[in-house]
Formats: C-alpha cells, structure tokens, sequence
C-alpha cells in the first residue's frame, strides 16, 4: 500500500537556524549563570571519585529503559496489527534516541520512527498516531510517578511548586481526555474540524485515519493499559536510574525526592526553549535540590552524569544509523553490479 501524499509545505531553513541559535543562547546563558555560581574544582573532583559500582547500576537501568520502551511500542504497533521483529523495532528506538539527543530538537526522533514504520502500515497518519499515543501514555505515567512523588514526600507542596493535589488533578483530567479519546474516536476527531478550512480533502482523509486508528485501539484495552503500566514502569526505572548515580557521589536524597524532581524536570525540559533541554534542566535540577537543602554542585552533578551516560547510550544509535546506510549503500552497489 502506497503512501498518501502530504498538503505541501515551505520550509523557512532561516527561521529554522534562528530557532536553534536561540534554544542554544538560552542553554548557554542558563548554564554560564549556574556555573558562576559553584565551585568547578570541587566539582570536578566530585564526579571523579563516583562509585563505578553504582554507575554500572544506572546503567544496566538505562539499557533496561531502552528495552521496555521499545516493547511497549511494539505493542502499541500490533494493536494496530502491524507486526515488528523485536530487534527491527530495537534498532529503530536507539537511532530515534540518537536524534532527539544530538539534534536541536526533541522530536527529531519521532519523525524516524514515524519514517520506519509508515512503509508497513502504509500510512503516515497511523505510524504518526501510534507515536503521539505511545508519547501520550509516556506522559500520563511520568504525571503519575510525580503524583506518587509528591503524595509519598509533601515537603515539596508549597507555594513554589507544584504539590500532590495539583498533580493527582492533572492526571486525572488527563486519563479522562485519553479515555474519552478511545471510546469516542468520531467525537474526538470532529475536534480537528476547523483545520478543513486549511485543505478539506488532505484533513478528511487524516481524520478518517486517525478515527480507524483510534477505533482499532479501542478493541484492544488490554494493550492499552499493558502499555500504561510499562510506562509506568520505564518512569520509575528513569528516578531509580537517578537515584543510582546521587548514591554513585554520596549524594543524600531518595527515591520519593527523585520521583517529583525528575518527571517534572522531564516535563519542563521539553519546552522548546532550550538546546534539548540543557541548561533549563540543571536549572529546574537545583531549584529543587536547593529547596531539600543540598547545594547546587550536587545538582549539577546528577544531571550531568546523567545526561552523559545517556548521551553515551544514544552514541549506539548514531552507529546503528551509519551501519543501516552503509547496508543500503552496498545493496545498491550490488544491484548495479548484477545489472552489468
């Protein structure tokens, strides 16, 4: 099944490169202030005496994050009836990591994923859907977790942040939309009616894709709600992965901490504001920790540390990317060859 065709668009490659000087001004400025502001010695002599022990630890949980995250994708794909081998599915899910950590942009590694699987499914509305629903359901668990959090650790409920019944009501306004969203896929649709003034037959037909989408889901709850609680899951994994490295510097702070201050730093680094979310992250990192007494170098070492084991996990993708070009490269070379 061939692809349809999308409405054309201009690209602005100057607005676009104006976009990304200023994301980078913004993370430069944030992390020149923070930086002002500690000791770089003492710093530096902190993350050299991690303990490896732990760091090992955080990263067995990242390698296991990478993994859930891409069965529950998976899983969301055969809701769909689009089945993926496993590895395929795998390798995908790392160069799509490899994309939102070195490019100026977090969804840059949406767009790849979306790009590997619209060929099966023969359509780019519904690999798109499945994508924004699996993102969907990664942000209802990271809600939750905070919830929880904040629940469990109320020293953070004041008027500066955000307490434990504002979360528990974001969440469940959430679930409501999510849930509304399945069972009433024509409803939810006719949301998106005013974009038909743009181009009706192009939006008609993503709506009668997008509503299918939303009905096929609706058959299948059991993925659904398998997909939520391994959400859940990898949310809980990212805080224990965080918990790992504080221990790994004899940093004092827990898990219930952790589980508001990491989700909502997730959370508030996806404004696109920032050169994928640096600066805004160790920010948002020692605001919090400073509000439990801990000072900012122990902020700014967590985030750190944790940005660059990610980063080094990311780095398989960026192999894997190059690997799978190479392959198609000495396929077409054969190709040629057999055509002499």
């Amino acid at each position: 099944m061939s692809l349809q065709s999308e409405p054309p668009s201009a690209a602005n490659p100057k607005r676009n490169l104006l976009m990304s000087v200023a994301k980078a001004a913004v993370s430069v400025a944030l992390l020149w202030i923070l930086f002002t502001r500690v000791d770089l010695g003492r710093l530096w002599q902190a993350a050299r005496q991690a303990s490896p022990a732990s760091l090992f630890v955080a990263s067995g949980l990242y390698l296991g994050i990478i993994i859930a995250s891409t069965w529950r994708w998976g899983k969301l794909l055969k809701a769909q009836h689009l089945d993926f081998r496993f590895r395929w599915l795998t390798s995908s899910y790392l160069v799509a990591s490899f994309f939102n950590n070195f490019l100026p942009s977090n969804i840059g590694g949406d767009v790849v994923r979306i790009a590997d699987t619209a060929p099966v499914a023969g359509s780019r509305t519904l690999a798109t859907t499945v994508v924004l629903v699996d993102r969907g359901i990664g942000l209802l668990a990271l809600v939750l977790v905070a919830a929880i959090g904040s629940t469990l650790h109320p020293r953070f409920a004041d008027g500066h942040t955000l307490g434990a019944g504002i979360l528990w009501m974001v969440f469940a306004g959430a679930v409501t939309f999510a849930i509304a969203a399945v069972r009433y896929p024509h409803a939810f649709a006719r949301l998106a009616y005013p974009l038909r003034r743009l181009h009706a037959e192009w939006v008609d037909e993503r709506l009668a894709r997008l509503t299918a989408t939303l009905s096929r889901f609706r058959e299948t709850p059991g993925a659904l709600a398998a997909c939520f609680a391994g959400a859940a899951l990898v949310q809980g994994a990212i805080v224990a992965f965080y918990v790992a490295i504080a221990h790994s510097m004899r940093i004092p702070i827990g898990f219930t901490e952790l589980a508001v201050i990491v989700p909502v730093t997730l959370i508030v680094q996806m404004l696109p504001v920032s050169m994928n979310g640096f600066g805004v992250r160790e920010a948002t990192f020692g605001f919090y920790f400073a509000r439990l007494g801990l000072p900012l170098e122990s902020a700014l070492l967590v985030s750190f540390m944790g940005a660059a084991i990610i980063l080094l996990f990311s780095l398989s993708g960026g192999v894997t990317y190059l690997a799978r070009h190479a392959g198609r490269a000495q396929a077409g070379f054969g190709a040629v060859l057999a055509e002499e």
